[in-house]
């Protein structure tokens, strides 16, 4: 069920959530938001101190999040405000209960080795799509309908390989110039440009 409900929301159950990035989570001495206790039931949200929210919203935006907000009166004078909140009062932001829950779950499993281990399958294909996107631009299709798309797909990964492959192949050894001929000696003595397929070989004029 709780990978339906992600799917459905874009939660990626292979990939590791980003790191918390607040002022609350880089700093130790600040409540972060896991220090508040949620009550999906009752729609409200309890401070460390013991203090209970009396607004529960969900803003309209892009991404379904849920804001608790406590009063200026709740935070005027608590004597653990200076770390909790620089603002008069504090509001906690969190995603819906289905998929609170598989965040949480999430943070804790993508701790331990059996999670590392799956990651490192993933982690071992990230520089193969970053050659596709940055070397051969595949973020855009260079044709439309689906089959053509395709055709595009195949041909950038044959190309990829081919690389590969060059890396690993010996180098060519040094092509030995040809003799210049009778022509060749002529246009040079007449100072007369050469076309590109006989400019390999390199022969003095006169």
């Amino acid at each position: 069920m709780k990978q339906q409900v992600a799917r459905e929301h874009g939660v990626g159950l292979v990939g590791p959530i980003r790191a918390r990035s607040t002022r609350q989570s880089r700093k130790g001495t600040v409540f972060p938001r896991e220090a508040f206790a949620i009550d999906w039931d009752k729609k409200t949200v309890t401070c460390p101190q013991g203090t209970v929210t009396s607004r529960w919203a969900s803003p309209p935006s892009l991404a379904p999040y849920i804001t608790a907000s406590f009063t200026v009166a709740d935070c005027r004078n608590c004597p653990m405000k200076t770390s909790c909140t620089r603002t008069d009062a504090r509001t906690v932001a969190f995603m819906p209960r289905d998929l609170h829950d598989i965040q949480s779950e999430s943070r804790t499993e993508q701790q331990t080795q059996e999670w590392l281990s799956r990651y490192s399958l993933r982690a071992a294909i990230e520089s193969t799509i970053s050659e596709f996107v940055n070397g051969h631009g595949m973020r855009q299709c260079r044709y439309r309908s689906h089959s053509k798309a395709h055709v595009q797909h195949v041909l950038t990964a044959i190309a990829v390989n081919l690389e590969r492959i060059d890396v690993h192949l010996p180098t060519a050894p040094t092509r030995q110039p040809r003799t210049p001929t009778a022509l060749q000696n002529f246009l040079d003595w007449q100072r007369i440009p050469r076309p590109r397929s006989w400019r390999i070989a390199t022969h003095p004029a006169g």
